[in-house]
């Protein structure tokens, strides 16, 4: 139940940004076609009002499709009918007069060419693959062409649709940070016992309730008494209780566990609750804490240093499902760093990252024209090998951590 929630939480996330960039572009008069959770191919998917809304099978992400991200050019024709034109080379005569009128930059004739091309498309005696790519290509072509395309949009409302699937991520973290601090937050450990792990030392000689008030003979605070085990070294310890007002001494012998000395229990927390202003604004200065501390992890990142911090979606899930077993505000604090993290990663300036495509419009305003397919392409290429980098990283350190490596 726990991982399902997890997964849930991530896919929540995603949602959100996706959602963010979605409302954004109709805002401005541009209409996405589709709107996917999770990469295709599609699991489920229903068309509503000429948008396609669809939950995807591979969980690394999520999309949605804007129109006419690029000015279409020949180019995209050629990369599309290429087969088909092997298969049907009659279509050539359909092809050319759309093609030239895209060589030429002239798009009122490319579109009044389009509906003959699409039509010929839909005689053609293809196969199944092939018209599923020259398909694909009528349909960019066409969104390029529409008044709503993204490239025909000034910078301004370029930069707001993609900026806003990290803006929404970043404002959620700040917002669910601030919940956490009004539900509240630890304050104080008590030298209460909570919870005894079954199976451990401390099942032999403690139970609930129990107030630990020595170890090894002197006096401690609750903050004390897990750095006072975890630095025995494995020797036995021997703890002074406080059980229905009898103070009594028992004694166990800490095993390592996770990297650490432990008995098996845990104490009691003291949670401390905050005000809606006050807890706004320690969300705005943990989120700002964190944001740098994130970027010095990336800078670690290029000298090698901070691969081991680097978790894929399989160690999200693992982490955040974690913390959900321990405490339910635990887990929001960690679905709320976890979307800052969406965030900070959506805005490295590298395609097909977010901050990638607002970089492109930013040179764009300021060259005053379109910056070739083609270099998006390359761009794309150096960008997806980064990420997939990442993920790579990420996916063997999640393995190791599964493995007790």
């Amino acid at each position: 139940m726990s991982i399902a929630v997890a997964i849930g939480g991530l896919a929540f996330l995603i949602l959100i940004h996706e959602a963010g960039h979605f409302f954004t572009a109709l805002a401005v008069r541009m209409r996405p076609r589709r709107f996917y959770i999770f990469f295709p191919p599609a699991v489920f998917k229903r068309v509503h009002n000429g948008i396609e809304y669809g939950i995807g099978a591979i969980p690394l992400g999520g999309y949605v499709k804007i129109p006419g991200m690029h000015k279409p050019a020949g180019g995209d024709l050629d990369a599309h009918f290429a087969r088909a034109l092997e298969e049907a080379p009659w279509l050539e005569r359909y092809v050319a007069p759309a093609k030239a009128a895209l060589d030429e930059s002239d798009l009122d004739a490319a579109r009044a060419a389009m509906p003959e091309l699409r039509g010929a498309v839909g005689r053609a005696d293809l196969a199944p693959p092939t018209r599923k790519s020259v398909e694909r290509g009528v349909n960019d072509v066409d969104d390029g062409l529409s008044g709503d395309a993204y490239w025909r949009a000034p910078v301004w409302k370029r930069v707001a649709v993609i900026l806003a699937g990290p803006a929404t991520n970043l404002v959620f973290a700040v917002l669910l940070l601030a919940v956490v601090f009004m539900l509240g937050v630890p304050d104080k450990v008590e030298p209460v016992v909570d919870k005894v792990d079954p199976g451990t030392p401390a099942a032999q000689i403690l139970q609930p309730g129990d107030r630990i008030v020595a170890v090894n003979g002197s006096p401690v605070t609750g903050l004390q008494i897990s750095e006072r085990i975890r630095g025995s070294n494995g020797k036995p310890v021997s703890l002074t209780v406080v059980r229905d007002g009898v103070r009594t001494t028992v004694q166990a012998t800490p095993v390592q566990t996770e990297g650490a000395y432990r008995l098996g229990f845990t104490l009691t927390l003291l949670y401390k609750k905050y005000g809606p202003v006050a807890a706004i604004g320690l969300a705005g200065g943990r989120t700002w804490e964190v944001t740098k501390a994130i970027g010095s992890s990336l800078g670690h990142l290029v000298t090698g240093s901070g691969r081991e911090d680097v978790a894929s979606p399989v160690g999200i899930v693992q982490a955040s499902s974690q913390t959900l077993e321990v405490d339910y505000r635990e887990y929001l604090g960690v679905l709320a760093l976890i979307s800052l993290s969406l965030a900070l990663l959506n805005l490295l300036p590298f395609l097909p990252l977010d901050g990638g495509h607002i970089a492109f419009s930013i040179i764009e305003g300021i060259r005053g024209r379109a910056i070739s397919r083609e270099a998006y392409e390359r761009a794309s290429a150096v960008g997806i090998v980064l990420v997939l980098f990442l993920f790579f990283i990420g996916l063997s350190n999640d393995v190791g951590r599964l493995r007790g490596g």
